[in-house]
């Protein structure tokens, strides 16, 4: 493949033969204002709620704000997600083995406008057979 004399220039003259990063080196939003952003920022909202009702308390305060452009708002600083925090999750570990014919119990009571229901469901751990009755 052929290259034109500018690409080739262009490339001696770098450091490294990675591709640089084309686009702005400091990314911005084409939508919000720095304000805008200051004010999505400080309400740390993205972090704790979800996108949706984030978007349904800040869309009085700034009414052209879109669900777009609020998720990328906090991707650009760096604050998008909650951080790791070691030990917050419990060990994940294989259920207990048992023999074919131990059956998990449960019931669940169901109110509705005739009255109660109550649904009986077990379980075979084993085969995963199931029956219920009402």
């Amino acid at each position: 493949m052929a290259s034109s004399p500018t690409t080739v220039q262009k490339w001696r003259n770098r450091q490294t033969v990675s591709d640089a990063r084309m686009g702005p080196k400091q990314p911005r939003s084409t939508v919000l204002l720095i304000e805008e952003e200051a004010i999505i920022v400080a309400s740390g909202g993205t972090r704790f709620w979800p996108l949706d009702d984030c978007l349904y308390a800040l869309q009085p305060t700034l009414p052209h704000l879109t669900r777009s452009s609020l998720h990328r708002c906090p991707q650009r600083h760096g604050i998008a997600r909650l951080p790791d925090t070691a030990g917050d999750k419990p060990k994940r570990s294989r259920f207990k083995a048992y023999p074919v014919g131990f059956f998990h119990i449960d019931i669940a009571e169901v109110h509705t406008e005739g009255g109660r229901l109550y649904l009986f469901v077990a379980i075979d751990r084993t085969s995963k057979f199931a029956f219920s009755a009402a």
